[in-house]
């Protein structure tokens, strides 16, 4: 992996938090961020995370959320007094619960250059369960068996878990339901069926023992997973040379499959929650076998609109795109805030 390099295409972001429009009346959009992307017919289609929230009120917490009203997820918005001591701004605790600060959607955008994107208004995932009822965020999309698999991470109160669309034209889309259930994320499915079997790697969340991890799971039909087994976590405990990846660890794209193997982008977050991105290999015909890893982060957050932002220090990747011509472009979230793009070339 040592002979792999990340070079930024632009000092700026090519999408912007301000780029997007509210999809809901009396909200604002707080960040457009974590892309998923694929090419279809050489036009980059793009699945934003927009994450909305009600305009601001002084003095006054107000928390959008989905709520069951006479067996129909509605969504509501609660309001409470702001708290006086400092908060995280994406979660909080109010009442004893735990909610989300905002409301998160999957937003389609489209770009012939694979620079410019022109951003739909209206939600081409929005949540509409309860099991979504906290949002729908961080796509992953793979082209598999002729029809775009669409992974995300559905939030509710009792935590996030994995859910599953597939379209085959970006205009309908059939919502499958959950796959995995809370607590876990971070979700890739393989592109191909290996010896039969469909294949996805996860993330996850453990709590007193072990830290979050990737993990893989197989399956005899892309809906049903078992046969789950760690694949590798974070080196940052055990080696200070690797702190960049000590706190966690998690499955970025799907993996892309090259003479060496199944190359797999992750990221890695240190102690103090700042977010890297590097590179793990699998064996092409047992992607169960990690060849080899970064030793180094390929990106690490640098430029201002990586390090300030809805979340600072944050260089997050869902989402690349593979060129007929074999370039491979890596559309990453930056402090939650905005997109921007890298090439990976190979030295």
């Amino acid at each position: 992996m040592q002979n792999y390099k990340l070079h930024r295409l632009s000092d700026q972001p090519i999408l912007k938090t301000s780029d997007v429009r509210p999809a809901m009346e009396g909200f604002e959009v707080l960040g457009a961020f974590n892309p998923a992307t694929c090419l279809v017919d050489n036009e980059v289609v793009m699945l934003l995370r927009v994450a909305e929230a009600p305009k601001s009120q002084s003095g006054i917490i107000s928390v959008p959320l989905l709520e069951n009203r006479d067996g129909v997820p509605t969504l509501t918005v609660k309001h409470f007094p702001e708290p006086a001591q400092p908060y995280d701004p994406r979660v909080i605790t109010l009442d004893g619960k735990v909610y989300l600060t905002s409301l998160s959607h999957l937003r389609l955008a489209r770009s012939t250059d694979g620079i410019h994107f022109t951003i739909e208004d209206k939600p081409f995932l929005f949540p509409a369960r309860m099991d979504e009822s906290f949002g729908i965020e961080d796509a992953r999309i793979t082209f598999l068996d002729g029809k775009y698999w669409i992974t995300y991470t559905a939030v509710s109160e009792h935590g996030p878990g994995v859910g599953l669309a597939v379209t085959t034209d970006f205009t309908d889309v059939e919502r499958v339901g959950m796959i995995l259930p809370p607590p876990n994320k971070d979700v890739a499915l393989f592109p191909q069926r290996i010896n039969g079997k469909y294949y996805l790697l996860h993330r996850p969340m453990v709590s007193d023992i072990g830290k979050p991890s990737v993990w893989l799971a197989q399956s005899p039909d892309g809906v049903h997973w078992g046969k789950h087994q760690f694949l590798f976590g974070g080196r940052g405990l055990t080696d200070p040379r690797y702190a960049w990846e000590g706190g966690k660890i998690g499955a970025g794209p799907e993996p892309l499959l090259t003479d060496d193997g199944w190359l797999v982008c992750y990221h890695g977050a240190d102690p103090t929650h700042a977010y890297s991105l590097a590179l793990a290999l699998l064996d092409k015909n047992d992607p169960s076998i990690v060849l080899d890893r970064s030793d180094e982060p390929l990106l690490m957050p640098e430029l201002p609109w990586e390090k300030e932002g809805f979340f600072p220090n944050v260089v997050f990747a869902n989402g690349w795109v593979r060129w007929p011509d074999g370039r491979i472009w890596v559309y990453y979230g930056a402090a939650d805030s905005g997109v921007g793009l890298a090439e990976l070339v190979r030295e």
